[in-house]
């Protein structure tokens, strides 16, 4: 597996917006002349958009964004934005009388950061598509759906770290695909092919890792709330030839990803949710392509933990790794 840059894959483009100051962003994953589409949504506190239509048996069979964003479901709002952009562009769903953008997406939670009425707005995802098309490659870490990304929350906010927006794009033969995660996850992040913690619940002095999943078991007789400002979004984006049923069983499988680089993933407190884009150009074997895009998708979760910045009183991954 060869690494390539997002913009190699024919068709797509992906742009960021966010407000630095108030801990908040949308990425916006655009493809005008559509996509076939899967999406799961695997975590138990998801805030989303359009979703139901992605199910095999509804009508729809292809869409042109996913909008990504902070602000929980406030965030959602930012589709709007993606609506109108597209919708000047002459891109959509032909329904006889105009042209209707298919747009569906989801928001993690990053109220709690600066200011909880500071959120992604529909002119800020207005601005993320038009960024699309000014930056061929899209930044990494604080930015976007990622600004106001944490991790390490089982403590609420006490002992968690900045985490931020991963990329990584890859290609095997004439397939090429590429995950964009924003990581915002009561866990902790642990490396892809080593295991160890990048990023998570910080110990008591700060100092290192407590390690969410024996803080966990060490609580296993206490029925506390969690704090619920979590959840992982991400998206992956291909020149597969998928159809809508193939995406969404793809989008299934590469929740792998996270169980593989996120501990633990998928609680309660999480709404975890996995797209799946494809344009349908290169025919692919579906379990091959399956297994490509989980990996994928895992080393974008480790990108999302190393490319974050120290920010807002919190320590990052770089933080530690300089130690």
């Amino acid at each position: 597996m060869k690494e390539i840059k997002t913009s190699e894959i024919p068709g797509f483009r992906i742009g960021h917006a966010q407000d630095e100051a108030n801990a908040t962003g949308c990425t916006a994953i655009i493809c005008e002349n559509g996509a076939w589409a899967g999406v799961d949504v695997r975590g138990g506190s998801p805030a989303s958009r359009e979703t139901e239509l992605l199910k095999p048996v509804n009508t729809v069979q292809q869409i042109h964004c996913v909008m990504l964003s902070g602000g929980s479901a406030f965030g959602l709002e930012a589709g709007d934005g993606a609506m109108q952009f597209l919708e000047e562009k002459g891109v959509g769903f032909d329904v006889g009388i105009g042209r209707v953008p298919i747009v569906c997406g989801a928001s993690l939670f990053d109220l709690e950061l600066v200011n909880f009425h500071s959120r992604p707005d529909k002119k800020m995802g207005y601005e993320a598509c038009k960024n699309a098309y000014i930056n061929p490659e899209p930044e990494q870490g604080n930015v976007g759906a990622g600004t106001g990304a944490t991790v390490g929350k089982l403590h609420n906010t006490v002992d968690m770290m900045k985490c931020g927006i991963g990329i990584y794009a890859a290609q095997i033969g004439n397939v090429k695909c590429a995950a964009i995660v924003a990581v915002n996850a009561l866990g902790d992040v642990v490396d892809y092919d080593t295991g160890r913690i990048l990023a998570g619940l910080l110990n008591q002095d700060h100092t290192g890792f407590a390690d969410t999943k024996k803080c966990l078991y060490q609580e296993i007789e206490q029925n506390r709330n969690l704090w619920n400002g979590n959840t992982t979004i991400g998206c992956v984006i291909t020149n597969a030839k998928l159809d809508k049923c193939q995406c969404n069983k793809a989008a299934s499988i590469v929740h792998n990803a996270f169980a593989q680089t996120i501990r633990p993933a998928h609680s309660t407190a999480d709404g975890d949710t996995i797209f799946v884009m494809a344009n349908g150009k290169i025919e692919v074997s579906p379990d091959a392509f399956n297994t490509m895009a989980t990996e994928i998708m895992a080393r974008a979760v480790n990108r999302a933990a190393l490319s974050a910045e120290p920010a807002y009183g919190l320590k990052s991954a770089q933080t530690m790794l300089s130690k």
